[in-house]
């Protein structure tokens, strides 16, 4: 079979373009095709380890996994980690190149096209259809003249494009007809049908709206999606969907009004990455995860966890500026439980310095002094999967390490686990502040329980009454993402033309 592309645009951020491939590229897979997952450019800090030892966006993983493959670098060539209100970490086909500025990756663009282009013919090669994803809006006519993301993409290879609006947010009639009509003509002709998401309520009523859009543009309609909540157990891709994924995704309860409860505050920074950790938390019977806001104290509760961080030592200022790290040492010394993982792990220390600017300007700072290390920042960048077990109760833990830097510890002080066979992360004397560098480190229930036993009492233990009565949870929280990823499938299998999807596929065209 020739292998065969199809792209899916958005007429703006957030319209549910990740979700809608996932979704998609399960769904084919399970009808045989050699299924991939291909993002030209991402921006986000929410990132994965590949197979071959690179890094791409959470996103393009996700995707693997409904493809049933493991992640590769070429699957999202380029990555933008945002270090700050203009500068972002360039990763270039799994590998950190250098730390730019906004204004000068624009042009820097035009010499990554064949990058793209490299890893994009090395999946074709391995598959029977190539599902790639645009990123922001396609019609950011501004950024055309280097676009490597959008259209730009699309024109290099000759891809027919599916456009995506979301009704949810107001304007979806207007959104995908203007883009036909801000774009230029040789790209518009590239779009071939649209797709209206996240529909609530009377999908009838909305009848009207597909018919005028298809007039209008003389695209095929193929599906108006509604909204679907199960998508809250797939991961966030950015710090905008993590909020809103806290805010509203559903808390299990598996009995009545006598079921213990631990509170989680977290404290949402502006450079918070690889946040998917909480995932398994938000699902677990008896926690409450609360993410806390600028401007807003945080609130009383048995847990703080310090969550990954793109640019430590600039969160840390932020936990200072907003007086969070005071109410936290305040927290650990009247006996309150502090968790941290990557970079908040780092900041748990009594010091991080960056001798080589590689955050940002050359600096030293004093962490927050609840356990006894301390991290130096520099330039290698550690990407490694990691299996092991809990140096207390040796539950299994899974994950990945994604960092800049090393701590050093005393020798005496107790690691958290056993990582591949190397003592990894700490605990303090009362076991009630611990830190590690293993995302992941809550995705087995065992372990997650193990845990949060050690802060929430006998109640909590793994043969208590909590874990007795979310007994229903699977062992692995990828198990729910996988369930998620079916029913996702499910959904658009009934809402949508899959057929008609994939009949718009064409084999790629290269310009000379």
């Amino acid at each position: 079979m020739t292998a065969r592309v199809l792209m899916v645009q958005g007429t703006g951020s957030s319209v549910g373009k990740s979700t809608l491939v996932a979704g998609l590229a399960r769904a084919l897979t399970r009808r045989g095709l050699r299924v991939l997952p291909f993002k030209p450019q991402n921006m986000s800090n929410n990132a994965a380890v590949t197979q071959d030892g690179g890094e791409i966006g959470r996103a393009q993983a996700l995707q693997a996994r409904a493809c049933g493959v493991l992640p590769l670098a070429d699957m999202n060539p380029v990555l933008l980690k945002p270090q700050g209100e203009t500068g972002a970490q360039l990763v270039v086909r799994g590998q950190r190149v250098d730390t730019i500025e906004a204004r000068n990756y624009q042009t820097r663009k035009e010499q990554l096209m064949p990058q793209v282009l490299a890893s994009f013919k090395n999946l074709m090669a391995q598959a029977d259809v190539v599902l790639v994803e645009g990123a922001g809006s396609a019609s950011e006519v501004n950024l055309r003249r280097h676009d490597i993301a959008n259209m730009g993409f699309a024109q290099a290879v000759q891809a027919p494009v599916v456009l995506v609006g979301d009704i949810d947010r107001g304007g979806v009639i207007a959104s995908l007809v203007g883009t036909q009509v801000v774009l230029p003509a040789e790209d518009a002709a590239r779009i071939k049908g649209f797709v209206v998401n996240r529909m609530r309520g009377d999908p009838t009523l909305f009848a009207d709206g597909m018919d005028f859009v298809a007039s209008r543009t003389g695209w095929q309609p193929l599906g108006l999606v509604p909204h679907l909540a199960n998508v809250r157990d797939l991961p966030a891709e950015d710090a905008a969907d993590l909020m809103a994924t806290l805010r509203t995704k559903r808390r299990i309860e598996p009995g009545g009004g006598n079921t213990p409860r631990l509170r989680m505050v977290v404290p949402i920074m502006p450079m918070i990455a690889n946040f998917d950790d909480l995932d398994p938390l938000c699902t677990e019977p008896g926690v409450e995860v609360i993410p806390v806001t600028v401007g807003e104290p945080l609130p009383d509760a048995e847990i703080i966890l310090l969550p990954g961080s793109k640019a430590t030592l600039a969160d840390l200022a932020f936990l200072r500026a907003q007086g969070w790290a005071e109410q936290i040492v305040a927290h650990a010394q009247n006996g309150g439980a502090v968790m941290g993982i990557c970079g908040g792990y780092q900041m748990l220390g009594l010091s991080i310095a960056d001798p080589q600017g590689t955050e940002g300007p050359v600096c030293k700072a004093p962490g927050l002094g609840l356990m006894p290390i301390h991290t130096v920042l520099g330039h290698d960048k550690r990407l490694d999967y990691g299996t092991g077990f809990l140096a207390q109760g040796r539950q299994p833990v899974a994950g990945y390490e994604m960092h800049l830097g090393r701590t050093e510890k005393p020798e005496e002080l107790e690691p958290l686990l056993w990582l591949n066979g190397q003592a990894e992360g700490c605990v303090s004397d009362n076991g009630r502040i611990w830190g590690t560098y293993l995302h992941g480190v809550f995705t087995h229930r065992a372990a997650r329980l193990a845990l949060l036993q050690r802060v929430g009492g006998s109640a909590f233990a793994p043969d208590g009454v909590w874990a007795q009565a979310g007994n229903f949870l699977p062992d692995n929280h990828d198990s729910r993402v996988d369930a998620a990823l079916d029913h996702l499938a499910d959904h658009l299998e009934q809402y949508m033309d899959v057929e008609a999807l994939l009949a718009l596929a064409r084999p790629p065209v290269y310009a000379a």
